[in-house]
């Protein structure tokens, strides 16, 4: 028996929790640290601990001192002058997120396929109410925010379980009462997750820690596990998740499962998807930062006088004479090879950004000049997207594979007549990269296949364009207008 096992049956449940964190295979993710490179606002450009405002020297007789800000404490004791913070320029770029969209777009810009071979109506059945239970729970969305927080926080896992209503209802071929809803877990929610393996890589529990607001409106924290038998739930007091001790086990807990399997999906992988790449978004927020700076001091141009000068025009004036004494010279300061070198050094690391993280760069500017392209072009620009959704294919091919299992078992225990069918029904989920769908050139090729000939009739081709609500009758008209094209009138003078 598992150690697990044997210390929740003893009801050590201090000791079973510490078992339960210690059974991770790898660290629990840094969530806070993902969170602040997430969110641009939390970026070190931003903290001015990291990037101080200037201090800066100003005579405490002008007009412009303002309000003084004592950052030396003996800066008024040995100077006649005062300082003033001078505040940076702080751009802070949201890069971390656009690399995390662009990934789950590509992921899960199209619809999930769950390919299986279903050998009688029983299967067929089975396989069609899974169908439905996916559609119900939207799981398109949910794809979709599985991905985000996979690539935003390392991990994420859904949680699914049935739910019985008042009335009957044959949404999945049966008559029952119940209905399957998902529960999704990720730090992003707060949530620190706790699978645990045994010696063969299994998951034989799954346990969650988090926080929540008890009917007294008072904040406690919460421990729960999942085995294939029971549902665990303890509660202690403190809001600091982690750190809570003195657990007490849950009136109503532990509930019995009879699934006989864990009712969770878990998904993991080894860093966040712009973990390479941090060092260098931070240097760009920096070089952007400082050459806003630099223009805020440097972009209007600005005289050098050597020499009096007796006299400056006005703010505004046409004609403008400046008026110095005899040598006197002004010349406009100018910047000779600064912004060049500054401007490589952003287009060089925005290319190594995108590059490394295998996200294209599909802004407006980038794909403005490149006009028409033919399928085989479109490939080719999104092969390195498509390379990456094939390497995530390792963590989602057993992740979305454990959800069709559970589902099927679900199924299977709320109708007892399809209980042996889904057991042997085989579901296979299959992931198509997003891409643009070049039509005319698929059409071309298939037409060329067919020896030149349609591979469509004109029925389906009105059907599939969508703009008329009526086929059939849209497809009468374009007939009537052809037959009007082509009618011959008696009487028609000749020459």
């Amino acid at each position: 028996m598992p150690p697990i096992d044997e210390l929740l049956k003893a009801g050590d449940y201090s000791a079973a929790i510490s078992e339960l964190r210690n059974g991770r295979l790898t660290p629990l993710p840094n969530s806070e640290q993902y969170a602040a490179q997430y969110d641009p606002k939390l970026h070190d450009i931003n903290d001015p601990r990291k990037r101080p405002d200037k201090l800066v020297v100003i005579d405490k007789d002008s007009e412009e001192y303002g309000e003084v800000k004592n950052i030396n404490v003996n800066a008024e004791l040995t100077t006649e002058q005062g300082f003033r913070i001078e505040p940076v320029a702080r751009i802070a770029l949201a890069l971390q997120k656009l690399i995390v969209k662009r990934a789950v777009a590509f992921t899960f810009g199209n619809p999930v396929a769950y390919d299986a071979d279903p050998q009688n109506d029983e299967e067929k059945t089975v396989l069609a109410a899974l169908k439905r239970v996916l559609h119900d729970v939207k799981e398109k969305t949910l794809n979709r925010r599985v991905a985000r927080s996979l690539y935003s926080t390392t991990e994420v896992a859904e949680y699914w379980y049935p739910v019985e209503g008042n009335e009957e209802h044959d949404l999945y071929g049966f008559t029952t009462k119940m209905k399957f809803r998902v529960a999704l877990f990720s730090p992003a929610f707060g949530d620190r997750l706790y699978p645990y393996f045994d010696d063969a890589r299994d998951l034989i529990a799954f346990s969650r820690e988090f926080t929540k607001k008890t009917d007294n409106m008072t904040t406690r924290t919460f421990f729960e596990t999942y085995t294939k038998d029971a549902h665990y739930l303890w509660a202690a007091e403190g809001t600091t998740v982690g750190a809570a001790k003195n657990w007490e086990l849950v009136e109503g807990y532990p509930k019995k499962l009879t699934l006989g399997k864990i009712p969770i999906v878990y998904g993991s992988q080894p860093a966040v998807e712009w973990e390479d790449v941090e060092s260098l978004i931070d240097r760009l927020e920096k070089l952007l930062s400082n050459f806003a700076d630099t223009n805020d001091y440097h972009a209007s141009p600005k005289i050098f006088v050597e020499g009096k000068i007796l006299g400056f025009a006005r703010k505004g004036e046409a004609g403008a004479i400046i008026e110095g004494e005899e040598g006197a010279k002004a010349t406009y300061l100018s910047w000779a090879q600064a912004p060049e070198s500054v401007k490589l050094e952003i287009e060089t690391l925005l290319r190594l950004i995108y590059a490394i993280t295998q996200t294209p760069d599909i802004s407006f500017e980038s794909v403005k000049g490149i006009g028409a392209v033919s399928g085989i072009a479109l490939q080719l620009l999104f092969m390195d997207a498509h390379l990456k959704v094939q390497d995530k294919m390792e963590v989602f091919d057993d992740y979305l594979t454990r959800r069709a299992n559970i589902l099927l078992a679900y199924l299977g225990a709320a109708n007892v007549k399809s209980k042996a069918a889904a057991r042997r029904l085989i579901v296979t989920p299959r992931i198509t990269p997003y891409i643009i769908e070049d039509e005319q050139a698929k059409i071309n090729t298939l037409q060329t296949a067919n020896g030149g000939k349609p591979v469509a009739s004109q029925k389906a081709t009105v059907r599939r364009l969508g703009w008329a609500e009526d086929p059939d009758a849209e497809l009468a008209e374009i007939h009537a207008d052809e037959d009007r094209e082509n009618a011959h009138y008696e009487g028609e003078p000749t020459y």
